[in-house]
């Protein structure tokens, strides 16, 4: 292939591309882009994306100082990057700090507890399952949950919605 080949084949794509692909997505710093959504007490979401084609999603999950997210399973992987502040698996001998990345296998079980605070961002992939002390599934949790949660949210607090969270 040649150089003119190359570059008429590119820009043929870049025409299907502004045709068919959702355009570049940008979500600032603002609660009024996406509000800090009470999850559990002391967990707060702030939901950043939703994909149902992938049932993904990415948000920014803030557990204040003392706070836990309950024993869960991830079915699907998931990608994790601490912000600020510390937090642990009960399960694990390791502490995520700022700048650590986490990577989450389909299938493993633990409780996040944070004893300083912390905020991270998750990306999700499929469904979480949160278990009670008997491993038995007391809620499902996927993008179709995070949106909900999101809509709710805003809904009960009169705040516009973001459509560009949405992909």
């Amino acid at each position: 292939m040649t150089i003119e080949n190359y570059v008429a084949v590119e820009k043929r794509l870049d025409a299907r591309r502004d045709e068919f692909a959702l355009p570049e997505g940008y979500i600032n710093a603002s609660e009024e882009a996406s509000p800090w959504v009470p999850f559990v007490e002391n967990v707060w979401i702030r939901h950043l994306t939703f994909d149902i084609r992938s049932n993904t999603a990415v948000n920014v999950l803030w557990v204040a100082k003392g706070g836990s997210l309950g024993r869960h399973r991830h079915r699907g992987p998931v990608n994790g990057y601490c912000l600020e502040g510390s937090w642990r698996y009960l399960e694990y001998d390791w502490v995520a700090r700022p700048g650590d990345y986490i990577r989450e296998s389909p299938g493993r079980c633990h409780t996040l507890v944070s004893d300083e605070g912390m905020k991270t961002l998750f990306h999700l992939n499929g469904p979480l399952e949160f278990l009670d002390e008997q491993d038995r599934i007391i809620e499902t949790v996927d993008v179709f949950w995070f949106i909900d949660h999101y809509l709710s949210y805003c809904k009960e607090h009169n705040i516009p919605v973001n459509e560009r969270l949405f992909l």
